[in-house]
């Protein structure tokens, strides 16, 4: 089976014409200030109309005040919330409560230790995300175009549902998808031109390498 493809950083309505198109199950808006992916809620509420009932629509916050997240959900009507902070595993339940959002929690990777953090969130997060963790003196916690070490990833219990993150794109997807078997992909840096720059070219390349990994090879002679 093909695996969830999440195209994330979405700032055009041509990017997300595309990423639909091409059969992406969810789409993410960002709304952290210091990423050149940054959107307003009102204009990502505007390109996410396409989506609903095609995509699920996932809001993508990093420790935001509850005003902000207040403004973002009801603007955006999000169908996930994706957070990239410090949240406890209380302050993800809280949350859960208060939007009746599912949640899709981030966990930064580098070392075998980083998955031992995960355990208290299983249950809780509807959903995980593993991303590279960002290099030294990066103030984005994400869509650095960085990977990590994706055998890392063979520890987890096989129920863990998640997408993989960092630094995918076309020329390494099939690779990631091989050593992980991830449910889930999620894309941003590999499809731009230049930080916050969505593709549509680079979409469709990427969209192309997936379904290439994901086709199966047939027996000699079949």
């Amino acid at each position: 089976m093909r695996p969830d493809i999440k195209i994330c950083g979405l700032k055009t309505p041509d990017a997300v014409d595309r990423a639909l198109k091409r059969g992406a199950t969810h789409i993410g808006f960002i709304f952290f200030e210091k990423s050149p992916r940054y959107i307003e809620p009102d204009l990502a509420a505007e390109l996410a109309e396409p989506a609903r009932g095609r995509a699920k629509i996932v809001a993508v916050v990093v420790d935001p005040t509850n005003d902000e997240l207040d403004e973002i959900v009801s603007l955006l009507k999000p169908d996930m919330l994706q957070l990239h902070g410090n949240e406890s595993p209380e302050h993800v339940l809280t949350i859960k409560a208060v939007y009746g959002l599912p949640v899709m929690k981030v966990f930064s990777m580098h070392s075998a230790d980083d998955l031992k953090r995960v355990e208290a969130y299983i249950g809780i997060a509807d959903r995980f995300l593993f991303d590279a963790k960002a290099p030294k003196g990066s103030e984005l916690p994400g869509g650095n175009g960085i990977s990590f070490d994706w055998s890392l990833l063979s520890w987890l219990d096989g129920s863990v549902d998640y997408m993989l993150s960092g630094g995918l794109n076309k020329d390494n997807v099939a690779e990631a998808l091989f050593i992980t078997k991830a449910p889930g992909i999620d894309v941003s840096s590999g499809v731009e031109t230049a930080p916050g720059v969505k593709s549509v070219a680079k979409i469709d390349e990427f969209f192309d390498a997936v379904e290439k990994a994901n086709t199966p090879v047939m027996a000699s002679g079949s």
